[in-house]
């Protein structure tokens, strides 16, 4: 049998090793490929925080792209760009999918009150937004709880690590009083939720 292909779309290159282990555990046997611009969430930010024509047609490119390496399925990583995402998937022949829909999806379904939590508004919103779409879809009504992580993105990319994972884990802490499940916006944040207590986790987490 000829293994599958699975080709993964970046904007930012710290999440290519997430992925690699991620698909390594779920995922054996699937030949993977990365590609990477980091430029389009700066450009998101730029424009304030707008997914703009000219970024969305650059997203659909690097989606044919991907189809033309032979990518018999295509994951995108980031959740700014989700709107473009969707309109690319329609461009091509193989699946596309855009990271955040599955647990949108799975966050409708665990609970009513529902927390999405970023480092980036440009990642936030939309998130926000694909969850309320989903649970139009599904039937449910819901209450969202977006909580922006102020000054995290700028430590992490000033190099300080550290200090992000503390404004994260300070933040979710308090978003887990208020809510029945939680939704990261934002791979990057994943690894927070290992350093936090299984006390604080729950199934929330």
């Amino acid at each position: 049998m000829i293994p599958k292909t699975l080709g993964l779309i970046h904007t930012s290159a710290t999440l290519i090793p997430v992925f690699q282990q991620l698909c390594q555990q779920y995922l054996p046997g699937v030949n993977l490929f990365n590609i990477v611009d980091d430029s389009l969430v700066k450009n998101i930010i730029a424009r304030g925080g707008k997914l703009t024509p000219s970024i969305s047609k650059r997203v659909a490119d690097y989606v044919a792209s991907a189809e033309d390496s032979g990518a018999d399925y295509i994951l995108v990583t980031c959740s700014s760009i989700g709107a473009a995402v969707e309109a690319a998937a329609d461009t091509v022949r193989v699946p596309v999918l855009r990271v955040d829909q599955p647990m949108a999806d799975l966050a409708v379904q665990k609970g009513k009150r529902i927390g999405v939590i970023a480092t980036l508004r440009t990642t936030l919103e939309p998130t926000a937004n694909l969850v309320q779409r989903r649970a139009a879809l599904a039937g449910k009504e819901i209450e969202i709880n977006a909580r922006l992580c102020e000054g995290a993105f700028e430590a992490l990319m000033g190099g300080d690590a550290a200090k992000h994972d503390e404004l994260v884990a300070k933040a979710l802490r308090q978003l887990m009083q208020e809510v029945d499940v939680i939704l990261l916006a934002q791979a990057s944040m994943a690894r927070v939720v290992d350093t936090l207590a299984d006390e604080d986790k729950g199934y929330r987490s």
